[in-house]
């Protein structure tokens, strides 16, 4: 047994099934061609010639591994420099408040109600 959903009564009723999966009287509309596909970038297949990626800047993982496996005895964490400092002392800043925040909240609701 199928069932629909009436308008009119805003009661469930008994339908058949063809009713009862187009809800409304909707029907499924089927586009008659599908859409043209979009890309950000210009396809190639990679047998075509010419350069392998033509939109890539220039690789800094050369500079980036020089950067961080020299032995100076800072953490890879803070390998860059003053962008680096800023980014974990802000997170830290932001952990240690967070943490106070929720031991404050925990002694409110620990304290009894008062009426």
């Amino acid at each position: 047994m199928y069932y629909k959903f009436s308008g009119i009564t805003q009661k469930l009723t008994g339908s058949g099934p063809a009713v009862a999966y187009n809800p409304q009287g909707l029907r499924p509309a089927v586009p008659a061609e599908p859409p043209a596909m979009v890309f950000g970038t210009p396809t190639r297949v990679l047998s075509e010639p010419g350069p392998a990626a033509d939109f890539m800047g220039v690789n800094k993982v050369p500079d980036l591994q020089r950067i961080f496996q020299t032995t100076d005895g800072v953490p890879v964490h803070l390998k860059r420099g003053y962008p680096d400092r800023l980014l974990y002392r802000t997170t830290m800043a932001l952990t240690v408040g967070g943490a106070l925040y929720c031991l404050v909240a925990l002694y409110f609701a620990a304290q009894p109600n008062r009426k």
